[in-house]
């Protein structure tokens, strides 16, 4: 039965079903992060970004990714500048946080917001931190 997304006898296709359990892995948790950065201050903001990112990863972040946006068009209905109220004279930054799972990431965020090598930057923040959008999320899906 072709073009049904049933397997045929061959085997050619795939279904969900085939997935071998024994061959699935845990995923990771990641931290996203949405905010607009005035860029006159991008300088300002990837050092504060890259003494955070020691601090994450001394907390068990596997990783920190840091971008700043240059190709971020504006919608209609939605959009990432809509979404952080993104003023002329600022750019769109969009940053991740792998940690091994979510009870790492709980616990290191915690030593992490408590650390004072973070919370000694935080005073000079260059961007207008109310804007910006955070959430955790569970891996689904890596390829």
């Amino acid at each position: 039965m072709r073009g049904s997304g049933a397997v045929d006898s061959a085997g050619a296709g795939s279904s969900c079903q085939d997935i071998n359990p024994s061959r699935r892995t845990a995923m990771n948790y990641v931290d996203g992060f949405v905010l607009a950065v005035p860029t006159a201050q991008r300088e300002a903001y990837t050092q504060i970004a890259q003494k955070a990112s020691v601090v994450f990863k001394d907390h068990g972040a596997l990783s920190v990714v840091e971008c700043w946006g240059d190709d971020v068009p504006e919608g209609k209905l939605t959009s990432f500048p809509m979404a952080v109220k993104r003023k002329d004279d600022e750019a769109v930054v969009f940053s991740w946080i792998t940690w091994p799972d979510r009870k790492t990431r709980d616990s290191g965020m915690e030593k992490s917001m408590a650390d004072p090598r973070l919370k000694d930057g935080m005073d000079q923040c260059p961007f207008d931190a109310q804007r910006m959008i955070f959430g955790g999320f569970q891996v689904i899906v890596e390829a």
